[in-house]
């Protein structure tokens, strides 16, 4: 193991911590680097049910998800950082109007947290020697399980990761290092005997608390899912959501402590959310891939993109929607 110069493993850990809120990320807590026997377990009952539809992926390089030392030899820490991403800009109720998830209004997460993640593990190696490497969704890692095990909050029933100083409205992102840092520890869940986010889904998708159908979620479908094959059950309860959906996070109570993020990238570009489904399903491919150049949304691909746009012109115009808000919101919950 490298020798640490200037720190030892608590004080190193305390300086890294403030270095990572200097650089704009919210949080900051650290577990061992073992196995997650647990959570794969779990990860695969939920394969093997199904529940992953078409996402292959998720069934390749089980060894490495479910072990960060086969990804970073060596590997002694996992090192889980929070990026705040909530705008306080309420979603558009007009039906008219297409709806893209909160996360995906401004640029793309992976490149604005990959550049702050890559100056923390320089800084890191300045003060420890430290080697390893960052990882923000884009690698068989298990995010929210890791970011639990070191205490920055719980997975909730709906299955993101809640803090109880911010919410849920945060991306997840680690470094994976060779050296030895003191572990925080997990907190307990506080769901309680709260469902909103249950009652709240249109689809019907959390099946039962902490376990999610992908194949009935509406960001499962509007973004992971490539084939026109949508039931048509599940089209009509899908409204005007053309890229992703936030209401199982709208309805948590315990987005009321969420704070206006600081990082100007993740503002909504242009046109993100007052362009009518009619505007959107003009989009050419070319339009579509110079407006939503380094954006998320990309990842549907214009042919996806377009497919849910004309699902929601159809609920639109069949369904007589005239004015579409998320149910039993946090601020109609704090009154």
């Amino acid at each position: 193991m490298t020798n640490i110069p200037h720190f030892n493993s608590r004080e190193l850990k305390t300086a890294l911590r403030e270095e990572a809120l200097c650089l704009g990320f919210i949080d900051l807590g650290v577990s061992r680097a073992e196995p997650l026997d647990r959570e794969t377990e779990q990860l695969r009952a939920w394969l093997g049910s199904g529940m992953h539809g078409t996402m292959g992926w998720m069934e390749r390089n089980s060894e490495k998800r479910a072990d960060p030392r086969e990804l970073v030899p060596g590997a002694k820490s996992v090192i889980s950082v929070l990026e705040n991403y909530f705008k306080s800009i309420p979603h558009p109720s007009q039906p008219n109007l297409g709806r893209i998830s909160r996360y995906a209004w401004g640029d793309d997460y992976h490149l604005v947290m990959r550049d702050k993640m890559q100056t923390l593990l320089s800084w890191l190696h300045d003060q420890s020697g430290a080697e390893g490497r960052v990882f923000v969704d884009s690698a068989p890692v298990m995010d929210k399980a890791w970011a639990a095990r070191s205490g920055l909050g719980w997975i909730g029933k709906h299955s993101n990761l809640i803090n109880t100083s911010h919410g849920s409205w945060f991306f997840i992102g680690e470094l994976i290092v060779d050296i030895e840092l003191e572990p925080d520890e997990p907190v307990a869940d506080m769901c309680g005997t709260c469902t909103l986010c249950l009652e709240a889904c249109p689809t019907d998708a959390i099946t039962e608390p902490y376990v999610v159908d992908s194949r009935r979620c509406i960001s499962y479908l509007t973004i992971e899912h490539r084939e026109d094959d949508i039931p048509s059950d599940l089209q009509a309860q899908m409204g005007n959501w053309i890229y992703g959906c936030d209401i199982c996070q709208d309805v948590c109570p315990w987005n009321k402590f969420r704070q206006e993020a600081t990082e100007s990238r993740y503002n909504p570009r242009p046109g993100s959310l007052d362009t009518s489904l009619d505007d959107w399903a003009a989009l050419t491919e070319e339009d579509f891939q110079r407006r939503f150049s380094n954006s998320p949304v990309k990842r549907t691909k214009w042919r996806g993109f377009t497919r849910n746009v004309g699902i929601a012109r159809k609920n639109v115009g069949e369904l007589g929607l005239t004015d579409i808000k998320s149910p039993s919101s946090v601020e109609e919950s704090e009154r």
